[in-house]
């Protein structure tokens, strides 16, 4: 008989949001893999419960490493939990790696629902939360950074990201410059916790407020790309959609020809745009 690999939630902030489950999982676990073994201690006291089986580090630089370790645990038998620092495993979180193994290895892969900031976020933003997509972290780099936001520029649905504290400014102005500057967003700060805030508006208002600088952890959840007919998309927008991606990197004609096949426009009112702005000194 294999074991069963459970991945749990943990609070996002506040510690009574964590599921009764939790506990008795924790208690009962034969191997518990943590992210962080301090804050795992933190979060058993807070909850008034000891591990009886082992407790492991699994975080991002021994993942690969563990992962087999754990595995054959699961082989032989073994109960694993693994839990983050915060929600849930696997969701820009160490995980999928032991997941991927354990089914792999024919292991019951089970979960301990709990706290979501992904979630969280896209229910306080006040945006459309029908359809969405997590992007996760951007790129630190503002060139792979543009060049990824460019990939969805013209995604329909509501994007949700992860982003540092410091960085936020810049990515807000990305956005701005990708998206553009009047699409709606709400930055979400801390959430569940003592100074929880939400801040929600255009990205340049958002891009404006944040260069004055910004603390905690952020999760950041964007409109999607509003529907246009193609007749109704004006030659300045065309001409910065051909900037965005000559400054990630693009050359002049693969712009034209990727966002006359994004919009659906022909190439010749792309390049004709494009050549108007250049003479205008645009």
């Amino acid at each position: 008989m294999t074991g069963t690999l459970v991945l749990a939630g943990t609070p996002i902030g506040d510690v009574r949001d964590a599921p009764p489950r939790l506990a008795e999982e924790l208690a009962g676990a034969d191997v518990v893999a943590a992210e962080d073994t301090r804050r795992l201690r933190r979060l058993t006291q807070a909850l008034g419960v000891t591990p009886r089986g082992r407790v492991v580090s699994y975080f991002e630089g021994n993942e690969s490493a563990r992962t087999p370790e754990l595995v054959e645990e699961l082989a032989g038998g073994a109960r694993v939990l693994l839990v983050t620092d915060a929600g849930m495993p696997s969701v820009s979180d160490p995980g999928y790696r032991l997941v991927a193994a354990a089914v792999e290895r024919d292991v019951r892969v089970t979960a301990v629902p709990g706290p979501s900031a992904v979630l969280t976020a896209l229910a306080l933003s006040g945006l459309p939360v029908d359809r969405f997509c997590f992007e996760g972290f951007l790129p630190r780099k503002a060139g792979e950074r543009l060049g990824r936001l460019r990939e969805v520029a013209g995604e329909r649905r509501t994007l949700v990201y992860f982003e540092a504290p410091h960085r936020l400014d810049d990515t807000l102005a990305a956005m701005a410059e990708v998206f553009g500057g009047g699409r709606r967003a709400a930055v979400c700060r801390e959430l569940t916790k003592t100074y929880e805030e939400v801040r929600r508006g255009p990205l340049t208002e958002l891009a404006g407020w944040a260069a004055e600088g910004v603390r905690g952890e952020i999760t950041v959840v964007v409109e999607g790309a509003p529907e246009q007919d193609p007749g109704e998309i004006g030659a300045e927008e065309l001409v910065r959609r051909v900037r965005v991606r000559e400054e990630a990197g693009e050359r002049r004609k693969e712009a034209i020809a990727a966002v006359a096949a994004e919009l659906g426009v022909p190439k010749r009112d792309v390049f004709d745009a494009v050549v108007a702005a250049k003479h205008a000194g645009g």
